[in-house]
């Protein structure tokens, strides 16, 4: 897998451009998470987590989010950037996809914006939209990332990337 940047074209970002440490930021673009045929989420004031060499990572405030499908597990990891995370299984119906999303309860101060808002693994939703574009999951199964047509990489996540 070739680390060489590739070259935004018009109104496109690449994520080799992105800060390292990452940058939290607010959007205004529609968010819109499907599962099992429901939209668990729904949100014009999501913020994004931009760092280098990753797609963005989506949070939906906790408002916008359908908690009635969300149950917190015992799941934590640690961001050297956001601290400790806590994890949910979705559940809708009779489909369960098990630590399938997470947030930080008690996030660093540099992220403090981002307590309890909600990021999701899209290769785990049946679809997850930007302005309406499906997005395609970030590759590996560590990160989170969305891309869009609108994102450029290459990306960190698939096999052979881990040192970059």
């Amino acid at each position: 897998m070739s680390r060489e940047r590739i070259a935004p074209g018009p109104g496109q970002e690449s994520v080799w451009d992105y800060p390292r440490p990452p940058r939290l930021e607010d959007s205004t673009k529609h968010i819109q998470i499907i599962f099992n045929g429901v939209a668990i989420a729904d949100t014009h004031r999501a913020k994004r987590v931009l760092e280098t060499s990753h797609p963005p990572v989506y949070y939906i405030p906790p408002e916008d989010i359908q908690q009635q499908y969300f149950k917190q597990t015992s799941r934590s990891t640690f961001c050297e950037w956001k601290g400790q995370a806590a994890y949910y299984t979705i559940q809708v119906n009779d489909k369960q996809a098990q630590d399938a999303a997470w947030f930080y309860p008690s996030p660093t101060s540099r992220f403090a914006a981002l307590k309890d808002y909600v990021a999701v693994y899209p290769s785990r939703m049946e679809a997850c939209y930007v302005d309406g574009e499906q997005v395609q999951p970030q590759p590996g199964d560590f990160y989170g990332g969305w891309i869009t047509k609108d994102i450029v990489g290459p990306f960190k996540g698939s096999a052979g990337t881990w040192g970059w």
